[in-house]
């Protein structure tokens, strides 16, 4: 299986010779009123910084979570290693939550706090489809007890509208798994309206405002939140 994984990256990595030429780096926080997630609340009031590289195509982002309002909030690091190339993207995720066993380097399939799942998308330009399934680690289980390989599909729409950027987005979760708890099967868990609009502070500097209602019909349950992006580059 390794081999399979270094084949698979090698081959990836040659086909993007006619991509960017020079390493790019990025270095951006969020601060949110609340963490909504694929139509789930994962914490109130949060900060969210973001580290990335990438070149040719390939990208490895650090990506977390730390609550500031309620220091009970579940912690989050996430690792993301992805590629691109035109309007397609693949890409694998190590989610990592504190709580339970908080050992980072505990691996062990039942006993990890880390959840591993892949992903695949195409963006047509007016919509975008990504599919997302839980590989390995701490996933949900499905109603026989066993390994639901927990996936989500989301359809995204952006568009401008009075000046401001907008994203619409319906998300499902296609089957039963305890990792959406919401979901007993077939269910909507994400309907949200995403609005982000950048206040122009120097010639070099803006600070993109943005605000968004989420609604989770399987949950019943629509949360109203905000926040603002502290970029780099």
């Amino acid at each position: 299986m390794k081999k399979i994984v270094l084949m698979a990256l090698g081959m990836i990595f040659m086909s993007t010779a006619n991509a960017q030429d020079k390493v790019e780096a990025n270095i951006a926080v969020d601060v949110v009123s609340k963490y909504v997630w694929r139509g789930a609340e994962c914490a109130s009031g949060s900060v969210q910084p973001t580290l990335g590289v990438s070149y040719k195509g390939l990208s490895l982002t650090a990506w977390g979570n730390y609550g500031i309002v309620n220091s009970d909030d579940t912690q989050e690091l996430d690792l993301t290693l992805a590629y691109s190339t035109g309007n397609f993207n693949i890409g694998i995720t190590d989610y990592w939550f504190s709580g339970g066993d908080n050992r980072y380097f505990l691996y062990a399939a039942h006993e990890t706090s880390h959840i591993f799942e892949a992903n695949i998308g195409y963006d047509f330009g007016p919509v975008s489809l990504n599919w997302f399934t839980n590989f390995a680690g701490n996933d949900g289980l499905n109603k026989s007890g066993k390994r639901a390989y927990s996936s989500y599909f989301e359809v995204a729409a952006p568009f401008t509208l009075g000046g401001i950027d907008w994203n619409a987005a319906v998300g499902v979760v296609p089957y039963a798994t305890a990792y959406y708890p919401d979901a007993t099967g077939f269910a909507v868990t994400n309907v949200s309206l995403k609005g982000t609009y950048a206040i122009k502070i120097t010639d070099s500097f803006s600070l993109p405002l943005f605000a968004a209602v989420t609604a989770n019909p399987s949950s019943q349950k629509c949360f109203f939140h905000a926040g603002f992006t502290l970029k780099i580059k």
